[in-house]
């Protein structure tokens, strides 16, 4: 779970969190269910995620002052793809700001091909959290 505290430069000209800006505090809670994977393991294995996909809906609207929780799981795995299921609330309260179905591709950095999630790569994207 990540929480983020809005502040004036998040707000747009009517007074509340841009649309564009959700898209960044969706990727910072991502970041930080991937923190929980060694940068031992991301050498070894030599990969990287690439978003091919986002399904965003609005719920409701923020302001400065607002702190919003976001919660990251699995929704999906597929052979070389994945896919998150992200939400924002209103932290403090269950009012759902805007939910989010995110797919990236794992991608092999020696190749450039995407890779197959399987074995030590699976239980290691699955141990984010």
């Amino acid at each position: 779970m990540t929480k983020i505290a809005i502040r004036g430069y998040h707000l747009d000209a009517y007074q509340h969190v841009n649309n564009a800006r959700y898209l960044e505090f969706l990727e910072e809670a991502r970041w930080q269910y991937m923190d929980n994977i060694s940068q031992e393991a991301y050498t070894r294995l030599n990969f990287s995620f690439i978003i091919v996909n986002i399904n965003i809906n609005y719920k409701s609207s923020v302001t400065t002052g607002d702190t919003i929780r976001i919660t990251t799981e699995v929704e999906k795995i597929g052979n070389s793809s994945m896919t998150f299921k992200q939400q924002i609330f209103l932290d403090g309260t269950e009012k759902l700001v805007c939910d989010a179905s995110v797919t990236f591709v794992i991608l092999s950095n020696k190749t450039g091909k995407p890779m197959k999630i399987e074995g030590e790569l699976k239980s290691l994207l699955l141990k984010g959290k």
